[in-house]
């Protein structure tokens, strides 16, 4: 027993190598634009401080040091007579 689609015909296939003279240069392309972009992020300063940010955000800014002769600002300070 055989399908009935068994006697259709294939559709011609074009020619494969012929997109690769379009891929190969379309990749170089690529490839050099990420490198344009990577040189340039290297010459302005992109990667010059990587652990700065980090600790910063660690930091507490909201915490300043008591002048001297005066209570520090916290809640604790503010129940003690």
């Amino acid at each position: 027993m055989r399908c009935g689609l068994s006697n259709i015909e294939p559709l011609p296939r074009p020619d494969t190598v012929e997109i690769v003279y379009l891929l190969v240069p379309l990749a170089a392309l690529i490839a050099i634009g990420i490198v344009a972009v990577f040189l340039w992020a290297v010459k302005s300063g992109q990667f010059d401080d990587l652990e700065g940010p980090a600790h910063r955000i660690l930091m507490d800014d909201d915490d300043h040091p008591a002048e001297p002769g005066k209570p520090p600002d916290s809640p604790d300070a503010a129940k003690k007579p």
